[in-house]
């Protein structure tokens, strides 16, 4: 079963922008939106992570950026344990 997808495209009409900088503005746009996300409660942390690939690590230094706070409200014990547990791998993998 594959995950409902959203497209966002937009036009802007810009004369002789250099490649790279028209790279890293999508970039930008893209994890502006996927934080947006997190940040609304729509996705969670790890799959922010996945979407934006970047291990745990970084993806607290994004939260940190934009502002989003680690603490869920709505979170339950299960959840921490289970974000707990794949930071603790993501810790892993980087150290070796």
């Amino acid at each position: 079963m594959s995950e409902p997808q959203i497209e966002i495209k937009f036009t802007v009409a810009l004369t002789e922008i250099p490649e790279e900088h028209r790279a890293a503005a999508q970039r930008k746009a893209h994890e502006a939106f996927v934080m947006e996300l997190l940040r609304q409660g729509d996705i969670s942390a790890g799959r922010a992570a996945e979407l934006l690939r970047v291990n745990r690590s970084r993806l607290s230094e994004l939260m940190y950026e934009y502002n989003i706070s680690p603490f869920d409200d709505t979170m339950t014990l299960e959840d921490l344990q289970r974000e707990v547990t794949d930071y603790l791998k993501d810790l892993r993998k980087s150290s070796e």
